[in-house]
């Protein structure tokens, strides 16, 4: 569908739209003030311990008052919420207890839905603990109605980290006025000063399930400019120390793994395990700074990555899962463009080895699927006068492939030298919490042999970064800088220059060229932003910058460098409910792009919208032009590539997901001027949860993308280069199943399943004759039918028709399958102590891409024997 032709609907949407938000506008406003709350706690040392059973009739409450008075915060901000709330908290020496009732007339109407830790099912109360009062950073703990935890660390005033998993206590308790909570919270979880008199920021949300309504002790507009910063006063803690938090967690893992037998393979007989053991420990230097240790850590309960192909040569991101380094990753997360480019990427620890033991005289190989961790430590935490400190070490193996070759020796050959990782990051607040100042550095050192001279012996990045906000922090400026050098082999660096995240060697580049002598690169990148971060209005306007010698993948994450961006965005939003939507989003994006060459390289223009109507159903849609699209990368090192003019349109819709039956649809839609290329995406997903105690999803997608030039191979024709390229139909279908089943809340049992088809069937050859021309006749030229014929699965190709070969391409058609799948029961026998046991199931195969899906899905994977793995892992956490 043309841009153009969809601009009246979306036209037409804003102009209805903005009626209707402004009759809401008009509408008067309770007057609620925004003022810091205080809540003033007591101290019931000595008095009878509270026994946590969530009944609240412990004698030791009676020391401290309830408070109440909670504000709606969304749909309706400012308004009284539809029931109300009330809260209490003490403290003795050792911990924090904080109780809740939730008042609910009828307690049929409370949502007690189960789910694993980190779901927020159903009904939930929630507090924020500012405990370093610092306006930034913050402890959340959840309390859903059935008794299921949740715990986030929340940094940079309101990005919330669910890898955060304290040592703390809970129970519910339904009666006729509602629902109670109880909670005792181990002070060593928590972090604070050395004063003798404490003032903590704290902030209460209670989520109404019925009205999908939220509710805040401390009053707050519908969109604030931070969240730790708005936060209400907890008074009245006297004499607390900082506790030296201490634990260790041993654990012990057993694993056995079953597959089809390869005769002849002496490393595929059928079945093989192993029985490992291994620690991780949390030790409080002090209350402010912890060091975590991990020796010989497992990851096997991790789930699988999902299945994915990349045709233009560039790096798939996946998301770091593995607990060790998801924990805290806030602390050293340096994100330099606004994208996925990050200074620390923690996965290429422990990644899959980079190095290969095929060879020609190979039989069989044993090639690990990772490096192995030796040990691993972090270094961090916050002090109280404002400092933010991180520093983690990992040292992986030297990783050898075994071998059999062809005459029957057995040999080892290395794939991954001995590695050390290092990352340092600081920030300092200043300017009465309002700005920061940060670092960081990173550094790789490899003990090189031969065998992977290819790698580099040394990388090292450094950075800067700051923000600076003033009007209650409603506009802001940030920006960021980091520098890049890599030492090693002129094997290595030569790889470096030619990959494709760099590709030195293209042809019509004036400002790079490849030098084989060399044995470093040196580069830059950064960013520079200003916006408006609260209100109904929000902005940014920045740029970004790659340097064609910046590489930070040793430990990073970079996916091309070369690259200036500039961008503006602009956001609307309507958060007043009417008769007919709760609230809205309207947006406008542009941007362009060059690279270091002075270059002209892209231009978009994007129009976004969303709405989240009064039964709670949701649409979100838009629309793109780009009008100007040129790339550097297509062509493998070959010349600047033009793609025609693109437009796009996506919509999405679903159903009020708080329901037991919900469901939602997607359609992405993109096509190229001429026909050129085109992709429709389409999206349907269900969710149903016949039980309190058990959820089910299915999330299908397919995908067509159809393109009548994609990438093939380089060949030399009369001295010259020549690009091939094919028309290709490509094919995606993937279907991700989830179930969840809670005998309780500590005992969970999840399954995950997804199968993944891939296919790329290559038709209509032809070669690039202009790189950048407007018109696709004139960039390309086809091969008529005289100049190529096909033998023994290859092209052959007589471009001068003088009837003898000039050139032969591999014929690139292919289909790729996948299946994974985990089940895992996870048992939480006392907190912090945890009982896995795992069978994951994998697939992989090529299919045939001639085969229609359900043909694919029959021989290679009904008819496959999967890898089956089976894992039982006990832990024990000691709180010392």
């Amino acid at each position: 569908m043309n841009f153009f032709r969809i601009t009246p609907f979306l036209l037409a949407f804003s102009f209805f739209s903005l009626q209707g938000f402004s009759q809401a506008s008009i509408e008067p406003k309770l007057d609620v003030s925004f003022a810091k709350r205080t809540y003033t706690t007591a101290s019931v040392e000595g008095k009878e311990a509270i026994e946590i059973d969530g009944h609240l009739n412990d004698p030791a409450w009676n020391a401290v008052e309830w408070t109440s008075n909670y504000v709606e915060f969304e749909p309706d901000n400012s308004t009284p919420p539809s029931q109300q709330t009330m809260m209490k908290i003490a403290y003795d020496d050792k911990n924090l207890y904080v109780a809740f009732r939730c008042y609910e007339p009828d307690p049929e109407n409370i949502v007690r839905r189960m789910g694993r830790r980190d779901d927020f099912p159903g009904d939930w109360v929630e507090l924020n603990i500012d405990s370093y009062n610092d306006d930034r950073t913050a402890f959340s703990f959840t309390i859903s109605a059935s008794g299921v935890k949740g715990d986030e660390f929340v940094s940079n005033n309101g990005n919330f980290d669910p890898s955060w998993n304290p040592i703390w206590y809970l129970k519910t308790n339904i009666d006729n006025q509602g629902w109670t909570a109880e909670v005792k919270i181990p002070l060593s979880q928590l972090r604070f000063g050395n004063e003798e008199e404490q003032v903590w920021g704290i902030q209460s949300t209670r989520r109404y399930f019925n009205n999908e309504e939220r509710s805040t002790w401390q009053p707050v507009p519908a969109n604030p400019t931070g969240w730790v910063s708005s936060f209400g006063e907890l008074k009245g803690l006297k004499g607390l120390k900082p506790q030296k938090q201490l634990e260790i967690q041993p654990y012990t893992v057993g694993r056995y793994n079953s597959y089809e037998e390869e005769k002849g393979n002496p490393f595929r007989d059928g079945r093989d395990g192993n029985l490992t053991a291994g620690l991780d420990a949390k030790i409080g230097i002090t209350n402010d700074l912890t060091v975590d240790l991990t020796i010989n850590p497992d990851f096997g309960q991790v789930d699988a990555d999902p299945g994915a192909v990349s045709l233009d040569g560039f790096e798939i991101f996946f998301e770091e899962r593995r607990p060790f380094f998801v924990e805290n990753k806030s602390v050293f997360n340096y994100n330099f463009t606004g994208s996925q480019d990050n200074l620390f990427f923690s996965r290429r620890i422990g990644r899959t080895p980079q190095g290969s033991a095929y060879s020609p005289n190979t039989a069989y190989v044993d090639q690990p699927n990772n490096t192995t961790i030796l040990g691993a430590a972090k270094f961090s935490g916050k002090t109280e006068d404002g400092w933010t400190v991180g520093v983690l070490e990992s040292v992986t193996a030297r990783e050898y492939a075994e071998v059999v070759t062809a005459d029957g020796t057995e040999t080892e050959r290395l794939v991954e030298p001995l590695t050390n990782y290092v990352v340092g990051r600081v920030q300092k607040d200043f300017n009465d919490k309002n700005s920061y100042l940060g670092g960081i550095i990173t550094a790789v050192n490899r003990n090189m042999e031969d065998e992977v001279s290819f790698l580099h012996t040394r990388a090292y990045s450094g950075g800067l970064d700051f923000k600076h906000s003033w009007k209650d922090r409603k506009y802001y400026l940030m920006g960021s800088g980091v520098m890049s050098r890599v030492e090693g082999s002129e094997e290595a660096i030569l790889s470096t220059q030619n990959s494709i995240v760099h590709l030195f060697q293209r042809v019509d580049a004036e400002h790079v060229e490849t030098d084989a002598s060399r044995n470093s690169l040196t580069g830059t990148g950064g960013r520079l932003e200003f916006g408006k971060g609260g209100g109904d209005w929000q902005y940014q306007v920045g740029g970004n910058w790659l340097s064609p010698e910046l590489e930070i993948n040793d430990i990073g994450f970079l996916r091309q460098a070369d690259n200036i961006k500039q961008y503006l965005n602009v956001r609307r939003q309507f958060n007043k409910p009417t008769s007919w939507f709760r609230k809205a989003v309207l947006g406008l994006n542009q941007s362009t792009a060059f690279d270091f060459e002075g270059n002209y390289n892209r231009t978009q223009y994007e129009v976004v919208g969303f709405i989240n109507y009064k039964n709670n159903w949701w649409s979100e849609g838009g629309a793109a032009h780009k009008p100007r699209i040129f790339v550097n990368t297509f062509l493998r090192g070959g010349p600047r590539w033009r793609y025609n003019e693109e437009n796009y349109f996506f919509i999405f819709s679903g159903s009020d997901q708080r329901k037991k039956l919900a469901t939602k649809f997607g359609w992405v839609h993109s096509e190229g001027k001429q026909n050129s290329f085109s992709l429709d995406r389409f999206e349907a997903g269900l969710k149903y949860q016949p039980l309190n105690s058990l959820s089910l999803s299915l999330e299908l997608e397919y995908a067509t993308n159809p393109s009548k030039t994609q990438y093939v191979a380089e060949r030399s024709f009369n001295n010259s280069a020549r690009y091939i390229l094919g028309a290709i139909d490509q094919e995606t279908l993937s279907a991700t199943l989830r179930l969840n089943y809670n005998i309780n809340p500590d005992l969970t049992i999840q399954y995950y399943g997804q199968p993944y088809i891939f296919k790329a069937d290559y038709s209509n050859l032809n070669y690039v004759v202009d790189a950048t021309a407007e018109d696709i006749d004139q960039r390309v030229r086809w091969y008529d039918e005289p100049q190529v014929s096909f033998a023994n699965n290859t092209y052959l190709i007589d471009e001068n028709r003088d009837n003898v070969t000039d050139y032969s391409v591999s014929n690139p058609d292919f289909a790729f399958v996948q299946y994974r799948s985990n089940l895992v029961a996870r048992w939480e026998y006392i907190p912090g102590s945890e009982i896995y046991l795992v069978w994951s199931q994998g697939i992989n195969g090529m299919g045939d891409v001639n085969d229609n899906f359900s043909g694919i899905v029959d021989s290679q994977l009904l008819r496959q024997k999967p890898q089956n793995t089976f894992l039982i892992k006990a832990t024990y956490r000691f709180l010392l």
